[in-house]
């Protein structure tokens, strides 16, 4: 795995994630070790909304609930965590707005970071 990306976690996504099932936070590692290294879990689907914007949604099903850990890969730099939570809306499979714009916010955090990292590297 020489070619693996970093990991960033934005916002409170890690400390969400520590938060979540052991089973759970086991499935969303392993899912984000292989965006790491440039593949994907086959739980993990583009997530609607963003247009191919490489954003990725990876869900889990446990006793306690559905869990939902968003990504991107939009980045060659790193693989962002924008948000990991258990979806709680009763309403569909759709997900809820309060979290889509968590994830929309920290979409441009990433790509803020990104223009940081691309800038130290020209500067190098």
């Amino acid at each position: 795995m020489v070619n693996q990306k970093p990991l960033e976690w934005i916002g409170s996504s890690h400390k969400d994630l520590m938060a979540l099932p052991v089973s759970v936070r086991q499935f969303f590692g392993y899912a984000l070790s292989l965006a790491q290294a440039g593949d994907q879990h086959d739980a993990a689907k583009p997530l609607k909304g963003f247009h191919g914007a490489g954003v990725v949604e990876v869900v889990e099903n446990d006793v306690g609930g559905t869990y939902r850990a968003i990504y991107t890969v939009k980045f060659k730099e790193a693989v962002f965590v924008l948000h990991c939570f258990q979806k709680k809306s009763k309403r569909g499979i759709a997900t809820p707005k309060e979290d889509m714009d968590i994830i929309h916010a920290r979409l441009k955090i990433a790509e803020a970071i990104t223009k940081e990292l691309q800038n130290e590297k020209k500067a190098h």
